[in-house]
């Protein structure tokens, strides 16, 4: 088989790959992965050890020709023969000094595809996202969907994730691995049998991010409060009480001692104090996201129910929504959905009053993060 040495030389295969298949347009997304497949024939999980988004078009095209697919949304259950075939056809282009990601995964995972899985049955597969304004067709999509999210290739809201609970399942997630919720007390007492400590984490339709995507410069204290799919910029620390969930996240490094419920997003330097809750959108019919700004403070007990701007402060134990009826500085009375985004306020409540009120933040009273701790 050919191969290519110079940039130009792959850069003319590529195209000459692409056109060969009919009306192939490139994705804006596309991953080789391994699932787990359940006895009822259910996709359990699935891990993309790599992910490319908008990046990578040779070997996309290289796994498109194998599939005789032009590139729309949709996901595949490959033969170890068809990935083969795949890394074949994508090394021809690959650098001789720098191992490309992609052929080493895709190798690898040939290797793993093997191994026999202790819930069900393994399984490689393959995705492509033709737009990310696409809806999740399958739990394979809604997988890589996750990862991209996790792997900080989209930011939380930059891709459609409506309908993502409808398919995917409740799992069993342990130290062994994913199982199916029906007939698991069976096959935990064969496994006991065999000398396996089984121990549960949980049962959800969502697993531990760090069991498939362990972000660089991150700390995060309990794997369990951390979401698949949650997305946590470098300098992100995550204590023990604090959680992520998916489709939410960090954007800089930010202290995270409360929630960031689904949609949420948090600026860089922002610290969301111990028992903090932010409010999401799957709950209530929600449909407003909320993002905290850079060099914000949420009070410990606080919740917040609006978008901050930058420098605000939050009071402990002050739960802001979006129809509290907030006093400004000239003792107007405004809902606080009327300056959600604001700049530089103060929100707390009057000792004496009870009124909520919003001020003009005293750059003295919070003076960031410290540094030492997001040095991660």
């Amino acid at each position: 088989m050919t191969s290519y040495a110079t940039n130009d030389e792959i850069q003319t295969a590529r195209k000459q790959l692409e056109s060969a298949i009919e009306g192939y347009s490139r994705p804006a997304a596309f991953a080789v992965g391994i699932a787990t497949i359940g006895a009822s024939g259910s996709v359990l999980d699935v891990a993309y050890p790599v992910v490319n988004r908008g990046e990578n078009h040779f070997s996309a095209a290289a796994l498109a020709t194998v599939l005789s697919h032009s590139g729309q949304t949709a996901s595949f259950r490959l033969s170890t023969d068809q990935l083969q075939a795949a890394i074949d056809l994508a090394s021809t282009a690959a650098s001789v000094d720098i191992a490309h990601p992609n052929m080493t995964a895709w190798q690898t995972l040939l290797e793993v595809s093997a191994v026999p899985a202790l819930g069900g049955q393994r399984q490689l597969v393959a995705c492509f996202l033709g737009s990310l304004d696409d809806s999740p067709t399958d739990a394979i999509d809604a997988y890589l969907r996750l990862h991209l999210l996790s792997h900080r290739s989209v930011q939380p809201l930059g891709m459609n994730m409506d309908g993502i609970f409808g398919v995917l399942r409740n799992v069993v997630w342990t130290n062994l691995g994913p199982f199916e919720v029906e007939g698991f007390e069976a096959v935990r007492l064969g496994l006991k049998a065999l000398g396996h400590q089984v121990q549960v984490h949980l049962i959800d339709k969502f697993p531990r991010m760090l069991d498939y995507v362990v972000p660089s410069g991150v700390r995060i204290a309990d794997a369990n409060r951390v979401r698949l799919g949650a997305h946590l910029a470098e300098g992100t620390t995550v204590m023990h009480e604090g959680f992520c969930n998916f489709n939410a996240g960090t954007l800089g490094a930010s202290m995270v001692e409360g929630r960031i419920s689904a949609g949420v997003l948090v600026g860089n330097g922002s610290d969301v104090g111990g028992g903090a809750s932010i409010m999401g959108t799957l709950s209530g019919g929600g449909q407003e996201s909320i993002r905290v700004g850079e060099d914000c403070l949420l009070g410990a007990n606080s919740g917040l129910g609006i978008s901050l701007g930058n420098r605000c402060i939050v009071e402990a134990g002050l739960y802001l929504t979006a129809g509290t009826l907030v006093q400004l500085p000239d003792e107007s009375i405004v809902a606080a959905r009327d300056i959600s985004g604001a700049d530089g306020l103060l929100f707390r409540r009057h000792s004496q009053t009870g009124a909520v009120q919003a001020l003009a933040r005293d750059k003295a009273s919070w003076k960031g993060l410290n540094e030492d701790l997001h040095s991660n």
